[in-house]
């Protein structure tokens, strides 16, 4: 066994010795030592219930001859960082979570491993982790929230940050906009829409990395409790088999994961995660893949921000072995490949019904024919732009506009909170990107502004910076290469136009050649905005978003 290495032989008495301090006994230790990196924390309500998840890892784990040893990671909720300083933190605490977890399953050689999370960062996190030490492992999540209810109508976080633009028109009361903060968030769990921690979720399923279910079982129910026992057996199973994520996670588990992502019309933020985690597997991820499995993929799903169904609605239905039986009608899906249910995908999805077609549209009858994601190019985004083409109205998905041009976001929300935008205009936030934020900041605040204003159907966002999950409208994120590293972005003025073509997947400064190189002799890089602490390595060592927003090799 790996955990041989700190606890076999004469040499490691004092070692025992510690792990006796712990109250191990020798039995105890002489069983297949399980790591459980968890991320309970009392700062987020999707990970404050995580103490009781991990509990059933445990006895899981127990139950199959092993021993559990529990261990924690930071977490940052991207919705309470949203909209200040905080939010710079989000995007990098990713790598952090991920070398804090390498580092533990180094300095304590653990058998096997389990990750428990639930929210954003912390779960691509925890994946590119699992891929990296290579050691058996599997991610447990804590599932989604329950949707919120105002008034027998629906709701979830984004209703609240889009009741903030609301009320700054005067649309709603102080009243109004008090009871969707206190009905918006019913309990622990993940928020209930497509947003980036339900479908990094998701995809850890379509990876197979996570049992079926782990996606959009809610956070409250038994079943998600039983889930996380039969994860603990599980995990005892891939170390008795010696099964690695690597075996699991191939280049095809990569396609399968992009083919349900397009179904599903999941985050953007999705696009900036697979990389790196593919990167951690030794796979290069090509963002025009992106597009071409998303000509090829019907999207399926309409969940919270695209339409009204949220991720209760979707489990109910069949969860992501529905998805994927659908997508598998029409020989979408690899079925051959490994999961850690110890079954291939074939076997997870054998006899799984579709229970709501209203949820998860048939394939021969979806939404459209292709997927919800799509990646623009052009002279503003050479290497590549993400807009969540599933939650775009159809009359912003070709749209030619004025710039108005914020070197921030806290510019360009006073402009949005204080109506100086209007139908037509092509919103453009620079110095966001993974350097020039630093940290990439998602940008829901002024998103949510504009659909609150009810302009989301007349207003196009253009950033280097990301969004949120829960984003909607033509909002147009990742552009790379970024402001800060010398991309177009960094030259654009006030009053250019800017063409927008998400069918054709492009994205056009309609400026001269001539009059951009004028502009570029007179642009200098600017300092980075943050000059010390891990910002500032960051900022340092990040690579660009059409690469993951990962660390350079070097």
């Amino acid at each position: 066994m790996r955990s041989d290495q700190m606890k076999k032989g004469l040499e490691r008495a004092p070692h025992r010795s510690l792990f006796k301090a712990l109250a191990y006994t020798d039995e105890e230790l002489n069983r297949p030592i399980i790591g459980i990196a968890n991320s309970v924390s009392e700062v987020i309500p999707g990970h404050n219930h995580l103490r009781d998840l991990a509990d059933a890892v445990k006895a899981g784990i127990r139950m199959s001859g092993g021993t559990p040893m529990e261990f924690n990671t930071i977490g940052i909720c991207d919705g309470i960082a949203m909209g200040h300083k905080g939010m710079k933190y989000s995007l990098p605490s990713r790598e952090l979570i991920a070398d804090s977890i390498e580092s533990m399953g180094i300095a304590y050689p653990i058998d096997g491993m389990v990750c428990i999370c639930d929210c954003d960062k912390i779960v691509p996190g925890m994946m590119m982790a699992m891929l990296r030490l290579n050691i058996p492992a599997l991610l447990v999540s804590g599932g989604p929230m329950l949707t919120g209810c105002d008034r027998k109508k629906p709701i979830d976080l984004i209703t609240v940050f889009e009741g903030v633009g609301a009320h700054a028109l005067g649309k709603i009361t102080d009243d109004e906009l008090k009871r969707l903060e206190d009905e918006a968030c019913p309990g622990s769990g993940s928020c209930s829409g497509m947003f980036t921690a339900n479908s990094m979720n998701c995809l850890s399923e379509a990876l197979g990395l996570a049992l079926p279910g782990n996606g959009t079982i809610p956070a409250v129910m038994a079943k998600r409790m039983r889930l996380a026992k039969v994860s603990g057996m599980k995990i005892m199973e891939l170390v008795s088999k010696d099964v690695k994520p690597r075996d699991i996670v191939t280049a095809k588990a990569f396609e399968n994961a992009i083919t349900v992502e397009m179904a599903l019309g999941s985050s953007t933020n999705t696009v900036l995660h697979l990389p790196a985690i593919a990167n951690e597997a030794g796979i290069k991820l090509d963002l025009k893949l992106f597009n071409e499995i998303s000509e090829r993929t019907p999207n399926l799903c309409r969940i919270s921000p695209a339409g009204e169904q949220h991720m209760q609605d979707l489990d109910e239905a069949g969860g992501i072995p529905a998805v994927m039986a659908e997508l598998n009608k029409k020989d979408l899906i690899h079925t051959g490949l490994k999961t850690v249910s110890g079954l291939t995908v074939k076997e997870n999805i054998h006899d799984v019904e579709n229970l709501d077609p209203k949820v998860i549209k048939p394939v021969n009858t979806p939404y459209s024919k292709d997927g919800g994601l799509s990646i623009l190019f052009g002279n503003l985004a050479p290497d590549g732009a993400v807009v969540k083409k599933a939650a775009v109205a159809e009359s912003m998905l070709t749209h030619t506009g004025s710039a108005r041009v914020f070197e921030s976001e806290e510019d360009a929300m006073k402009a949005i909170m204080s109506g100086k935008i209007k139908k037509g205009d092509v919103v453009v936030i620079r110095y966001e990107g993974p350097k020039g934020g630093p940290g990439m900041r998602e940008m829901l605040g002024p998103t949510a502004a504009i659909a609150g204003e009810g302009l989301d159907k007349d207003v196009a966002l253009i950033t280097d910076g990301r969004f949120s999950g829960g984003t909607r409208g033509a909002a147009i994120g990742h552009v790379s290469p970024e402001a800060q590293e010398g991309g177009l972005m960094a030259v654009v003025k006030d009053s250019d136009k800017i063409k927008i073509d998400i069918p054709n997947k492009s994205l056009e400064l309609l400026v001269s050649e001539d009059e951009i190189k004028k502009r570029f002799e007179n642009w200098h890089q600017p300092n980075y905005k943050i000059k010390k602490g891990y910002l500032y390595r960051y900022a340092k060592q990040v690579t660009s978003a059409s690469t993951g927003a990962v660390f350079k090799d070097d």
